[in-house]
Protein backbone atom coordinates (compact mmCIF):
# COMPACT_ATOMS: atom_id res chain seq x y z
CA UNK A 1 0.00 0.00 0.00
CA UNK A 2 2.60 2.38 0.38
CA UNK A 3 3.47 4.36 -2.82
CA UNK A 4 5.03 3.02 -5.17
CA UNK A 5 5.78 1.44 -8.38
CA UNK A 6 6.40 -2.55 -8.06
CA UNK A 7 6.94 -5.61 -9.81
CA UNK A 8 3.55 -6.72 -11.69
CA UNK A 9 3.96 -10.21 -11.39
CA UNK A 10 3.17 -13.47 -12.72
CA UNK A 11 0.24 -12.66 -15.34
CA UNK A 12 -2.84 -14.78 -14.76
CA UNK A 13 -5.96 -15.22 -17.08
CA UNK A 14 -9.28 -12.90 -16.42
CA UNK A 15 -11.02 -15.82 -14.35
CA UNK A 16 -8.16 -16.60 -12.19
CA UNK A 17 -8.42 -12.49 -11.13
CA UNK A 18 -11.93 -13.20 -10.55
CA UNK A 19 -11.21 -15.92 -8.01
CA UNK A 20 -8.54 -13.68 -6.56
CA UNK A 21 -10.44 -10.78 -6.15
CA UNK A 22 -13.57 -12.78 -4.80
CA UNK A 23 -10.64 -14.42 -1.73
CA UNK A 24 -9.60 -10.72 -1.19
CA UNK A 25 -12.97 -9.29 -0.60
CA UNK A 26 -14.57 -11.89 1.51
CA UNK A 27 -12.94 -12.14 4.64
CA UNK A 28 -13.34 -11.21 8.18
CA UNK A 29 -15.85 -8.44 8.06
CA UNK A 30 -17.95 -11.21 6.40
CA UNK A 31 -17.88 -13.32 10.06
CA UNK A 32 -19.68 -9.97 11.48
CA UNK A 33 -21.92 -9.75 8.83
CA UNK A 34 -24.53 -12.10 10.35
CA UNK A 35 -24.84 -10.01 13.49
CA UNK A 36 -25.26 -6.92 11.59
CA UNK A 37 -28.54 -8.00 9.47
CA UNK A 38 -29.73 -9.36 12.78
CA UNK A 39 -29.88 -5.67 14.65
CA UNK A 40 -30.57 -4.00 11.73
CA UNK A 41 -33.56 -6.08 9.92
CA UNK A 42 -33.42 -8.28 7.05
CA UNK A 43 -34.98 -5.86 4.69
CA UNK A 44 -33.57 -2.91 5.47
CA UNK A 45 -30.14 -4.78 5.64
CA UNK A 46 -30.37 -6.24 1.75
CA UNK A 47 -31.25 -2.62 0.36
CA UNK A 48 -28.17 -1.49 2.20
CA UNK A 49 -26.00 -4.33 0.85
CA UNK A 50 -27.10 -3.83 -2.59
CA UNK A 51 -26.49 -0.45 -2.65
CA UNK A 52 -23.27 -0.32 -0.99
CA UNK A 53 -22.21 -3.05 -3.52
CA UNK A 54 -23.23 -1.02 -6.47
CA UNK A 55 -21.18 2.10 -4.65
CA UNK A 56 -18.17 -0.04 -4.32
CA UNK A 57 -18.19 -1.67 -7.71
CA UNK A 58 -18.46 2.41 -9.20
CA UNK A 59 -15.27 3.31 -7.20
CA UNK A 60 -13.39 0.03 -8.17
CA UNK A 61 -14.14 1.31 -12.33
CA UNK A 62 -12.71 4.87 -10.32
CA UNK A 63 -9.40 3.32 -9.69
CA UNK A 64 -9.21 1.14 -13.03
CA UNK A 65 -9.68 4.29 -14.57
CA UNK A 66 -7.04 6.52 -12.72
CA UNK A 67 -4.42 3.47 -12.68
CA UNK A 68 -4.68 3.48 -16.55
CA UNK A 69 -4.49 7.34 -16.98
CA UNK A 70 -1.09 6.46 -14.43
CA UNK A 71 -0.05 3.91 -16.79
CA UNK A 72 -0.25 6.50 -19.83
CA UNK A 73 1.73 9.43 -18.07
CA UNK A 74 4.36 6.41 -17.24
CA UNK A 75 5.03 5.82 -20.87
CA UNK A 76 4.77 9.80 -21.57
CA UNK A 77 7.63 10.31 -19.58
CA UNK A 78 9.53 8.05 -20.80
CA UNK A 79 9.01 8.66 -24.54
CA UNK A 80 9.96 12.26 -23.29
CA UNK A 81 12.61 11.25 -21.60
CA UNK A 82 13.96 8.97 -25.11
CA UNK A 83 13.17 11.92 -27.03
CA UNK A 84 15.55 14.73 -25.00
CA UNK A 85 17.99 12.21 -24.70
CA UNK A 86 18.26 11.39 -28.82
CA UNK A 87 17.85 15.47 -29.26
CA UNK A 88 21.32 15.85 -26.37
CA UNK A 89 23.05 13.07 -28.76
CA UNK A 90 22.37 15.45 -31.84
CA UNK A 91 23.28 18.61 -29.75
CA UNK A 92 25.11 19.50 -27.33
CA UNK A 93 23.98 22.91 -26.69
CA UNK A 94 20.51 24.39 -25.27
CA UNK A 95 18.42 22.64 -22.64
CA UNK A 96 15.21 20.56 -23.13
CA UNK A 97 12.32 22.20 -22.45
CA UNK A 98 11.02 18.77 -21.28
CA UNK A 99 13.46 19.30 -18.38
CA UNK A 100 10.51 21.64 -16.88
CA UNK A 101 7.81 19.13 -17.78
CA UNK A 102 9.23 15.76 -16.09
CA UNK A 103 9.94 18.45 -12.76
CA UNK A 104 6.80 19.14 -11.88
CA UNK A 105 3.47 16.84 -13.75
CA UNK A 106 1.25 19.91 -13.05
CA UNK A 107 3.15 22.38 -15.19
CA UNK A 108 2.22 20.02 -17.96
CA UNK A 109 -0.47 22.53 -19.39
CA UNK A 110 2.05 24.37 -20.99
CA UNK A 111 3.19 21.54 -23.63
CA UNK A 112 1.46 20.74 -26.47
CA UNK A 113 -1.18 17.68 -26.11
CA UNK A 114 0.81 14.72 -27.19
CA UNK A 115 -2.27 13.44 -29.14
CA UNK A 116 0.46 13.30 -32.05
CA UNK A 117 2.58 11.09 -29.76
CA UNK A 118 0.38 8.38 -29.23
CA UNK A 119 -1.01 8.59 -33.01
CA UNK A 120 3.22 7.70 -33.64
CA UNK A 121 3.99 5.69 -31.42
CA UNK A 122 1.86 3.68 -28.79
CA UNK A 123 -2.20 3.53 -29.73
CA UNK A 124 -2.71 1.32 -26.47
CA UNK A 125 -0.70 4.35 -24.07
CA UNK A 126 -3.18 3.97 -21.97
CA UNK A 127 -3.14 0.29 -21.35
CA UNK A 128 -2.44 -1.36 -17.58
CA UNK A 129 0.88 -2.88 -17.72
CA UNK A 130 2.83 -1.53 -14.89
CA UNK A 131 1.44 -1.99 -10.85
CA UNK A 132 0.94 1.80 -9.78
CA UNK A 133 -0.11 1.49 -6.28
CA UNK A 134 -2.09 3.93 -5.04
CA UNK A 135 0.30 5.93 -2.75
CA UNK A 136 1.90 6.87 -6.07
CA UNK A 137 -1.11 7.93 -7.94
CA UNK A 138 -2.19 9.58 -5.50
CA UNK A 139 1.26 11.68 -5.67
CA UNK A 140 1.05 11.82 -9.01
CA UNK A 141 -2.90 13.27 -9.11
CA UNK A 142 -3.25 14.93 -5.80
CA UNK A 143 -0.84 18.01 -4.38
CA UNK A 144 0.77 17.53 -1.06
CA UNK A 145 -2.11 18.06 1.20
CA UNK A 146 -4.17 15.24 -0.74
CA UNK A 147 -1.16 12.95 -0.85
CA UNK A 148 -0.62 13.56 3.53
CA UNK A 149 -4.62 13.24 3.67
CA UNK A 150 -4.05 10.14 1.86
CA UNK A 151 -1.54 8.47 4.00
CA UNK A 152 -3.71 9.22 7.09
CA UNK A 153 -6.40 7.66 6.23
CA UNK A 154 -5.04 4.56 4.82
CA UNK A 155 -3.01 4.57 8.05
CA UNK A 156 -6.06 5.05 10.11
CA UNK A 157 -7.67 2.12 8.88
CA UNK A 158 -5.05 -0.21 8.74
CA UNK A 159 -4.93 0.36 12.48
CA UNK A 160 -8.38 -0.39 12.48
CA UNK A 161 -7.31 -3.60 10.53
CA UNK A 162 -5.03 -4.22 13.20
CA UNK A 163 -7.09 -3.48 15.95
CA UNK A 164 -9.85 -5.82 14.75
CA UNK A 165 -7.51 -8.60 14.48
CA UNK A 166 -5.81 -8.17 17.75
CA UNK A 167 -9.60 -8.39 19.34
CA UNK A 168 -10.44 -11.58 16.88
CA UNK A 169 -8.24 -14.19 18.20
CA UNK A 170 -8.50 -13.68 21.83
CA UNK A 171 -12.28 -13.24 21.68
CA UNK A 172 -12.70 -16.78 19.65
CA UNK A 173 -9.92 -18.36 22.27
CA UNK A 174 -11.74 -17.01 24.97
CA UNK A 175 -14.68 -17.99 23.75
CA UNK A 176 -13.96 -21.40 23.25
CA UNK A 177 -12.27 -22.08 26.12
CA UNK A 178 -14.00 -20.41 28.70
CA UNK A 179 -17.27 -20.98 30.26
CA UNK A 180 -19.35 -19.95 33.46
CA UNK A 181 -20.37 -24.22 33.45
CA UNK A 182 -16.99 -25.42 33.01
CA UNK A 183 -18.11 -27.35 29.72
CA UNK A 184 -16.65 -25.40 27.11
CA UNK A 185 -17.09 -27.11 24.23
CA UNK A 186 -20.85 -27.38 24.52
CA UNK A 187 -21.98 -24.16 26.24
CA UNK A 188 -20.56 -21.22 23.99
CA UNK A 189 -22.93 -21.12 21.33
CA UNK A 190 -26.26 -22.62 23.10
CA UNK A 191 -27.16 -18.61 23.68
CA UNK A 192 -26.08 -18.04 27.17
CA UNK A 193 -24.75 -14.43 27.75
CA UNK A 194 -21.50 -14.16 29.74
CA UNK A 195 -20.28 -11.43 31.58
CA UNK A 196 -16.56 -10.21 31.20
CA UNK A 197 -16.71 -10.93 35.13
CA UNK A 198 -18.10 -14.14 34.90
CA UNK A 199 -15.15 -16.80 35.94
CA UNK A 200 -13.47 -18.82 33.29
CA UNK A 201 -10.48 -21.22 35.40
CA UNK A 202 -10.62 -21.32 38.79
CA UNK A 203 -10.24 -17.45 39.96
CA UNK A 204 -9.45 -16.10 36.43
CA UNK A 205 -12.22 -14.37 34.93
CA UNK A 206 -13.57 -14.21 31.19
CA UNK A 207 -11.90 -10.49 30.49
CA UNK A 208 -8.65 -12.03 32.33
CA UNK A 209 -8.22 -14.63 30.17
CA UNK A 210 -8.95 -12.41 27.56
CA UNK A 211 -6.23 -10.41 28.37
CA UNK A 212 -3.87 -13.27 28.71
CA UNK A 213 -4.22 -14.38 25.21
CA UNK A 214 -4.22 -10.96 24.10
CA UNK A 215 -0.82 -10.59 25.70
CA UNK A 216 0.13 -13.71 24.29
CA UNK A 217 -0.81 -13.04 20.73
CA UNK A 218 0.97 -9.61 20.66
CA UNK A 219 4.46 -11.14 21.92
CA UNK A 220 3.90 -14.47 19.58
CA UNK A 221 3.52 -12.00 16.46
CA UNK A 222 4.32 -8.23 17.52
CA UNK A 223 7.79 -9.34 16.48
CA UNK A 224 7.01 -9.10 13.28
CA UNK A 225 6.56 -5.93 13.20
CA UNK A 226 10.51 -5.19 13.71
CA UNK A 227 11.20 -7.74 10.54
CA UNK A 228 9.94 -7.29 6.96
CA UNK A 229 7.45 -10.17 6.01
CA UNK A 230 5.46 -11.00 3.31
CA UNK A 231 2.85 -13.24 2.37
CA UNK A 232 3.82 -16.30 0.38
CA UNK A 233 1.66 -18.38 -2.42
CA UNK A 234 1.53 -21.15 -0.53
CA UNK A 235 0.44 -19.49 2.36
CA UNK A 236 -2.33 -17.54 1.04
CA UNK A 237 -3.70 -20.89 -0.70
CA UNK A 238 -3.44 -22.20 2.85
CA UNK A 239 -5.22 -19.61 4.08
CA UNK A 240 -7.91 -19.21 1.12
CA UNK A 241 -8.44 -22.80 1.41
CA UNK A 242 -9.81 -22.69 5.09
CA UNK A 243 -11.66 -19.64 4.74
CA UNK A 244 -13.63 -21.51 2.58
CA UNK A 245 -13.88 -24.69 4.15
CA UNK A 246 -15.39 -22.62 7.17
CA UNK A 247 -18.13 -21.05 4.74
CA UNK A 248 -19.19 -23.28 3.25
CA UNK A 249 -19.86 -25.62 6.37
CA UNK A 250 -21.72 -22.72 8.01
CA UNK A 251 -23.50 -22.17 5.17
CA UNK A 252 -24.69 -26.36 4.79
CA UNK A 253 -25.08 -26.62 9.03
CA UNK A 254 -27.42 -23.44 9.01
CA UNK A 255 -29.44 -25.15 5.84
CA UNK A 256 -29.60 -28.64 7.41
CA UNK A 257 -30.91 -27.07 10.82
CA UNK A 258 -33.75 -25.05 8.77
CA UNK A 259 -34.41 -27.67 6.21
CA UNK A 260 -35.15 -29.96 9.74
CA UNK A 261 -37.47 -27.64 11.28
CA UNK A 262 -34.75 -26.31 13.81
CA UNK A 263 -34.71 -22.89 13.00
CA UNK A 264 -34.94 -20.41 15.78
CA UNK A 265 -34.47 -16.88 14.03
CA UNK A 266 -37.64 -14.90 13.47
CA UNK A 267 -35.71 -11.65 12.13
CA UNK A 268 -37.06 -8.12 12.23
CA UNK A 269 -37.75 -6.21 8.62
CA UNK A 270 -36.09 -2.95 9.72
CA UNK A 271 -34.61 -1.55 13.06
CA UNK A 272 -33.27 1.63 12.40
CA UNK A 273 -31.05 1.55 15.56
CA UNK A 274 -28.82 -0.91 13.85
CA UNK A 275 -28.16 0.98 10.14
CA UNK A 276 -25.32 2.38 11.48
CA UNK A 277 -22.65 -0.83 12.64
CA UNK A 278 -24.27 -2.24 9.30
CA UNK A 279 -23.03 0.31 7.25
CA UNK A 280 -19.55 0.19 8.82
CA UNK A 281 -19.88 -3.84 8.10
CA UNK A 282 -20.87 -3.50 4.80
CA UNK A 283 -18.38 -1.06 3.65
CA UNK A 284 -15.72 -3.29 5.79
CA UNK A 285 -16.98 -6.46 3.63
CA UNK A 286 -16.42 -4.06 0.16
CA UNK A 287 -13.22 -3.54 0.34
CA UNK A 288 -11.04 -4.11 -2.15
CA UNK A 289 -10.45 -0.56 -3.49
CA UNK A 290 -6.56 -0.58 -2.09
CA UNK A 291 -5.53 -4.00 -3.55
CA UNK A 292 -6.54 -3.43 -6.95
CA UNK A 293 -3.05 -2.42 -8.60
CA UNK A 294 -1.66 -6.22 -7.55
CA UNK A 295 -4.79 -7.20 -8.88
CA UNK A 296 -5.88 -5.71 -12.26
CA UNK A 297 -2.11 -5.41 -13.40
CA UNK A 298 -1.36 -9.25 -13.50
CA UNK A 299 -4.64 -10.01 -15.63
CA UNK A 300 -3.14 -11.29 -18.86
CA UNK A 301 -6.31 -9.62 -21.25
CA UNK A 302 -8.36 -6.56 -19.72
CA UNK A 303 -10.46 -5.65 -22.17
CA UNK A 304 -13.72 -6.46 -20.68
CA UNK A 305 -11.97 -6.27 -16.76
CA UNK A 306 -14.79 -3.66 -15.85
CA UNK A 307 -16.85 -6.83 -16.95
CA UNK A 308 -15.56 -9.21 -14.83
CA UNK A 309 -15.29 -6.59 -11.78
CA UNK A 310 -18.82 -6.64 -12.28
CA UNK A 311 -19.62 -10.51 -12.34
CA UNK A 312 -17.35 -10.51 -8.92
CA UNK A 313 -19.53 -8.01 -6.88
CA UNK A 314 -22.51 -9.49 -8.20
CA UNK A 315 -21.25 -13.32 -6.71
CA UNK A 316 -19.69 -11.85 -3.58
CA UNK A 317 -23.38 -10.02 -3.17
CA UNK A 318 -25.61 -13.55 -3.66
CA UNK A 319 -22.84 -15.06 -1.52
CA UNK A 320 -23.14 -12.59 1.83
CA UNK A 321 -27.07 -12.55 1.41
CA UNK A 322 -27.07 -16.36 1.95
CA UNK A 323 -24.51 -16.51 4.55
CA UNK A 324 -26.29 -13.81 6.21
CA UNK A 325 -29.97 -14.91 5.97
CA UNK A 326 -28.89 -18.45 6.54
CA UNK A 327 -27.72 -17.18 9.82
CA UNK A 328 -30.47 -14.97 10.81
CA UNK A 329 -33.20 -17.60 10.31
CA UNK A 330 -31.23 -20.57 12.10
CA UNK A 331 -29.97 -18.86 14.94
CA UNK A 332 -32.22 -16.18 17.16
CA UNK A 333 -31.34 -12.07 16.60
CA UNK A 334 -29.79 -13.04 20.65
CA UNK A 335 -28.01 -15.58 20.12
CA UNK A 336 -26.09 -14.11 17.09
CA UNK A 337 -22.53 -13.70 18.32
CA UNK A 338 -20.12 -10.80 16.79
CA UNK A 339 -17.95 -13.60 15.44
CA UNK A 340 -20.25 -15.92 12.95
CA UNK A 341 -18.00 -19.03 13.24
CA UNK A 342 -18.59 -19.07 17.63
CA UNK A 343 -22.36 -20.12 16.60
CA UNK A 344 -21.26 -23.20 15.81
CA UNK A 345 -19.34 -24.40 18.91
CA UNK A 346 -22.60 -25.81 20.33
CA UNK A 347 -22.84 -29.65 20.85
CA UNK A 348 -26.54 -29.12 19.99
CA UNK A 349 -25.52 -27.51 16.18
CA UNK A 350 -22.38 -29.67 15.75
CA UNK A 351 -21.99 -33.17 17.40
CA UNK A 352 -18.56 -33.67 15.50
CA UNK A 353 -16.05 -31.93 18.37
CA UNK A 354 -13.29 -31.77 14.98
CA UNK A 355 -15.56 -29.40 13.28
CA UNK A 356 -16.84 -27.47 16.56
CA UNK A 357 -13.20 -26.34 16.82
CA UNK A 358 -12.19 -25.76 13.41
CA UNK A 359 -15.10 -23.43 13.06
CA UNK A 360 -14.49 -22.21 16.91
CA UNK A 361 -10.56 -21.47 15.88
CA UNK A 362 -10.88 -20.58 12.52
CA UNK A 363 -10.06 -16.99 13.06
CA UNK A 364 -7.50 -17.65 15.06
CA UNK A 365 -5.41 -19.24 12.01
CA UNK A 366 -6.17 -17.12 9.58
CA UNK A 367 -5.73 -13.71 11.14
CA UNK A 368 -2.54 -14.69 12.52
CA UNK A 369 -1.23 -15.47 9.31
CA UNK A 370 -2.58 -11.58 8.01
CA UNK A 371 -2.12 -9.69 11.30
CA UNK A 372 1.90 -9.14 10.58
CA UNK A 373 1.75 -8.45 6.97
CA UNK A 374 -1.00 -5.45 7.67
CA UNK A 375 1.54 -4.33 10.48
CA UNK A 376 4.70 -4.47 7.97
CA UNK A 377 2.56 -2.42 5.64
CA UNK A 378 1.46 0.08 8.18
CA UNK A 379 4.69 0.35 9.61
CA UNK A 380 6.08 0.85 5.51
CA UNK A 381 3.12 3.53 5.35
CA UNK A 382 4.41 5.65 8.32
CA UNK A 383 7.99 5.64 6.39
CA UNK A 384 6.61 7.05 3.53
CA UNK A 385 4.81 9.48 4.92
CA UNK A 386 7.50 11.14 6.75
CA UNK A 387 10.01 10.27 4.32
CA UNK A 388 12.46 13.00 2.69
CA UNK A 389 13.34 12.78 -0.64
CA UNK A 390 17.50 11.99 -0.06
CA UNK A 391 16.77 11.55 3.45
CA UNK A 392 17.14 8.00 5.80
CA UNK A 393 16.21 7.50 9.34
CA UNK A 394 18.31 6.63 11.86
CA UNK A 395 18.35 3.37 13.18
CA UNK A 396 16.38 3.78 16.01
CA UNK A 397 13.94 5.99 14.52
CA UNK A 398 13.62 3.04 11.75
CA UNK A 399 13.82 -0.61 13.65
CA UNK A 400 12.24 0.62 16.77
CA UNK A 401 10.13 3.75 16.72
CA UNK A 402 8.10 3.26 13.53
CA UNK A 403 7.11 -0.45 14.77
CA UNK A 404 6.54 0.82 18.10
CA UNK A 405 3.97 3.15 17.03
CA UNK A 406 2.82 0.86 14.41
CA UNK A 407 2.02 -2.24 16.92
CA UNK A 408 0.99 -0.32 20.62
CA UNK A 409 -2.10 1.60 19.49
CA UNK A 410 -4.32 -1.54 17.85
CA UNK A 411 -3.06 -3.65 21.00
CA UNK A 412 -4.09 -0.95 23.33
CA UNK A 413 -7.56 -0.32 21.67
CA UNK A 414 -7.61 -4.22 21.77
CA UNK A 415 -7.26 -4.24 25.65
CA UNK A 416 -9.86 -1.53 25.79
CA UNK A 417 -12.53 -3.58 23.75
CA UNK A 418 -13.22 -6.58 22.24
CA UNK A 419 -16.49 -5.51 21.15
CA UNK A 420 -15.78 -6.35 16.92
CA UNK A 421 -19.20 -5.41 16.01
CA UNK A 422 -18.39 -1.87 17.22
CA UNK A 423 -14.93 -2.12 16.06
CA UNK A 424 -15.59 -3.17 12.34
CA UNK A 425 -18.52 -0.84 12.00
CA UNK A 426 -16.25 2.01 13.45
CA UNK A 427 -13.31 0.79 10.77
CA UNK A 428 -15.37 1.12 7.82
CA UNK A 429 -17.63 4.01 8.42
CA UNK A 430 -14.75 6.22 8.62
CA UNK A 431 -11.41 5.26 7.37
CA UNK A 432 -13.29 2.76 5.33
CA UNK A 433 -15.57 5.25 4.08
CA UNK A 434 -12.72 7.57 3.09
CA UNK A 435 -10.69 4.66 1.24
CA UNK A 436 -13.59 3.47 -0.95
CA UNK A 437 -15.75 6.33 -1.40
CA UNK A 438 -13.44 9.63 -1.32
CA UNK A 439 -10.35 8.64 -2.27
CA UNK A 440 -11.57 6.67 -5.83
CA UNK A 441 -13.69 10.02 -6.72
CA UNK A 442 -11.12 12.22 -6.33
CA UNK A 443 -8.58 9.76 -8.23
CA UNK A 444 -11.01 9.62 -11.07
CA UNK A 445 -11.33 13.58 -11.22
CA UNK A 446 -8.02 14.70 -11.04
CA UNK A 447 -7.01 11.82 -13.20
CA UNK A 448 -9.35 13.18 -15.86
CA UNK A 449 -8.43 16.58 -15.38
CA UNK A 450 -4.74 16.03 -16.06
CA UNK A 451 -5.00 13.43 -18.44
CA UNK A 452 -6.75 16.20 -20.53
CA UNK A 453 -4.28 18.43 -20.01
CA UNK A 454 -1.28 16.35 -20.74
CA UNK A 455 -2.84 14.35 -23.82
CA UNK A 456 -5.54 17.13 -24.94
CA UNK A 457 -9.59 16.95 -24.45
CA UNK A 458 -9.86 14.61 -27.78
CA UNK A 459 -7.97 11.49 -25.96
CA UNK A 460 -10.19 8.68 -24.71
CA UNK A 461 -9.03 6.36 -21.85
CA UNK A 462 -9.53 3.04 -22.52
CA UNK A 463 -10.58 1.60 -19.66
CA UNK A 464 -13.01 4.97 -18.85
CA UNK A 465 -15.32 4.02 -15.87
CA UNK A 466 -18.89 3.27 -17.37
CA UNK A 467 -19.76 6.07 -14.62
CA UNK A 468 -17.82 8.96 -17.00
CA UNK A 469 -20.10 11.57 -16.49
CA UNK A 470 -18.96 14.03 -13.53
CA UNK A 471 -22.59 13.62 -12.18
CA UNK A 472 -21.30 10.54 -10.90
CA UNK A 473 -18.31 12.27 -9.13
CA UNK A 474 -19.90 14.63 -7.12
CA UNK A 475 -22.52 11.88 -5.98
CA UNK A 476 -20.20 9.68 -4.60
CA UNK A 477 -18.66 12.15 -2.42
CA UNK A 478 -21.97 13.94 -1.21
CA UNK A 479 -22.96 10.39 -0.27
CA UNK A 480 -19.32 9.70 1.47
CA UNK A 481 -19.28 13.38 3.43
CA UNK A 482 -23.00 12.12 4.41
CA UNK A 483 -21.67 9.14 5.36
CA UNK A 484 -19.41 10.20 8.09
CA UNK A 485 -21.76 12.92 9.33
CA UNK A 486 -24.70 10.52 9.33
CA UNK A 487 -22.77 7.98 11.48
CA UNK A 488 -20.82 11.25 13.75
CA UNK A 489 -24.52 12.38 14.91
CA UNK A 490 -25.61 8.52 14.97
CA UNK A 491 -22.80 8.25 17.56
CA UNK A 492 -23.55 10.83 19.27
CA UNK A 493 -27.22 10.72 19.92
CA UNK A 494 -26.25 6.68 21.07
CA UNK A 495 -24.13 7.93 23.47
CA UNK A 496 -26.29 10.55 24.75
CA UNK A 497 -29.15 8.30 25.50
CA UNK A 498 -26.72 6.40 27.93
Amino acid sequence: MAGGITDTGELYSPYVGLVYMFNLIVGTGALTMPKAFATAGWLVSLVLLMFLGFMSYMTTTFVVEAMAAANAQLRWKRMEKRKEDDEDEDSSSGVSDSDVLLHDGYERAETRPILSVQRRGSPNIFEITERVEMGQMASMFFNKVGVNLFYFCIIIYLYGDLAIYAAAVPVSLMQVTCSATGNHSCSVGDGTKYNDTDKCWGPIRRIDAYRLYLAAFTLLLGPFTFFNVQKTKYLQIMTSLMRWIAFILMIILALIRISRGQAEGHPSMAQLSGIRNLFGVCVYSFMCQHSLPSLITPISKKKHVNKLVLLDYILILAFYSLLSFTAIYCFRNDTLMDMYTLNFTNCKIISVAFIRYFLGLFPVFTISTNFPIIAVTLRNNWKTLFHREGGTYPWVVDRIVFPAITLIPPVLVAFCTHDLESLVGITGAYAGNGIQYLIPAFLAYCSRKDTQLVFGSGTVNKHLSPFRHTFWIVFVLIWGFSCFVFVTANIVLSESKL
